[in-house]
């Protein structure tokens, strides 16, 4: 599978990790950044995971910050992205296969390497069902956001 990873630099450290474990497992994995501890903005490098994402570049997406709460709030503001915050393997799994999750945030000052070794490979082992339920509930997603996405464009034109 095609994976482009990201971290800012309070995920720098588990990113060189998962990359290592990715590549081993037979995945190409794309890295973004950033490459050191210097202190960098998440916002950056979720927008980036996501684009790589949404162009076709990759096939999913692994963003890490600290807490993987503000990567997850970043990326989920590009339409198009169902990015899912994951440090148990039943949510990296499940977010998949019932949500169509396509990019797993993880926090790197939440858990540890082998951890999220695991949490990447279920990630990317696991596929949407498609079961009617799931599809239902993907569509009333993209359908909000779309709504939104619209209401922004008409809000824009009028100012």
């Amino acid at each position: 599978m095609r994976i482009t990873i990201g971290s800012d630099h309070a995920g720098f450290e588990l990113k060189k990790v998962l990359i290592g474990s990715l590549e081993a497992q037979g995945h190409q994995v794309k890295d973004i950044g950033t490459n050191s501890e210097a202190p960098v903005d998440y916002p950056d490098y979720a927008e980036a995971v996501a684009l790589s994402v949404l162009r076709g570049d990759s096939e999913r997406g692994i963003l890490i910050c600290g807490s993987g709460v503000g990567a997850s709030v970043a990326a989920n503001k590009i339409p198009g992205i169902r990015a899912g915050l994951a440090h148990d393997c039943y949510s990296a799994h499940q977010g998949v296969e019932h949500d169509d999750v396509n990019v797993l945030v993880l926090g790197e000052r939440v858990i540890g390497p082998e951890l999220a070794k695991d949490l990447c490979a279920t990630f990317v082992k696991a596929r949407f069902t498609g079961e009617e339920r799931h599809q239902r509930r993907l569509n009333k997603i993209l359908s909000i956001e779309q709504r939104y996405a619209l209401q922004a464009a008409v809000e824009e034109k009028k100012s």
